[in-house]
């Protein structure tokens, strides 16, 4: 399987492989504390600060590693709720049908046509700044997307001649949600699950950047960001380091998708 792997794949499951390595053991390899103070304020890079230091004189290379643990716990959490409520919503909407799909579909539709970043502004302005809090409503708002793919694949399958004859047997939604829709519907399922999580990636980032996202002192990329976006003035780069990363994180999890989708297709095409 691996030895096929393209270029461009295999950068992507490096990159990722990287990111999970250093949020995993944040704890084991950050060279100081994540709130300590250790130097001046935007040192340049040297022996005892590899990245430099940010704008009150912590260790910038620690704060990435600590920053890139937030960042992908946050995110995945996020998308994993956001995949339970939009595939469970979704498949129930497909097999029920009727006033049931007909009032879960247009509740979706009034969610996503108020703009994601405006609504999650004004929602986590009224509520408490917590973790939790910042991961539901992220993982709410992006249910919306994951019921509609899931819905539109889910609706294709359940008139297929097999759930049809699972249905003559009398199987409840139940049985026919999880054994039957479900198998067929991973391969669409698992590469929206890629692009959710980058697009959770780019979401938290900016909702942090705004002042609605993690809050200080506690370390992730965008908001770190925006602590360190004032040297740029003065030609500091540290603001450009978890930017970078923001980035990189994005891509590679694009990659793994892409490659993860095309080596799907060029399977089912064969057994054809």
């Amino acid at each position: 399987m691996f030895c096929r792997v393209p270029i461009s794949g295999a950068i992507g499951l490096a990159g990722v492989a990287i990111y999970l390595f250093l949020a995993i053991f944040a704890p084991l390899i950050a060279p100081y504390p994540v709130f300590e103070v250790v130097g001046g304020v935007w040192e340049p890079p040297s022996r005892s600060f590899p990245l430099g230091t940010d704008n009150i004189g912590r260790d910038l290379l620690s704060r990435m590693i600590w920053g890139a643990q937030i960042t992908i716990l946050v995110a995945a959490a996020a998308t994993f709720i956001s995949f339970i409520i939009g595939v469970l919503l979704g498949f129930l909407a497909a097999i029920l049908r009727g006033w049931v799909d007909q009032g879960l579909s247009r509740f979706n539709d009034l969610l996503m046509a108020i703009p994601t970043l405006i609504f999650a502004l004004v929602v986590l302005s009224v509520l408490p700044t917590d973790l939790y809090v910042l991961i539901l409503v992220m993982a709410v708002l992006d249910s919306t997307r994951v019921y509609r793919i899931s819905r539109a694949v889910a609706v294709d399958i359940a008139v297929m001649d097999y759930v049809e004859a699972a249905r003559l047997r009398g199987e409840g939604w139940r049985w026919i949600m999880l054994r039957e829709i479900l198998p067929n519907a991973l391969s669409p399922l698992l590469g929206e699950l890629g692009l959710r999580f980058a697009f959770a990636v780019l979401f938290l980032s900016s909702l942090s950047f705004l002042g609605l996202g993690v809050q200080p002192p506690v370390a992730d990329w965008g908001s770190m960001v925006k602590e360190n976006k004032d040297g740029i003035v003065f030609g500091i780069g540290a603001a450009l380091i978890p930017g970078t990363a923001i980035a990189t994180l994005a891509i590679c999890v694009n990659l793994v998708v892409d490659w993860a989708l095309n080596r799907t297709s060029s399977l089912k095409g064969g057994r054809g």
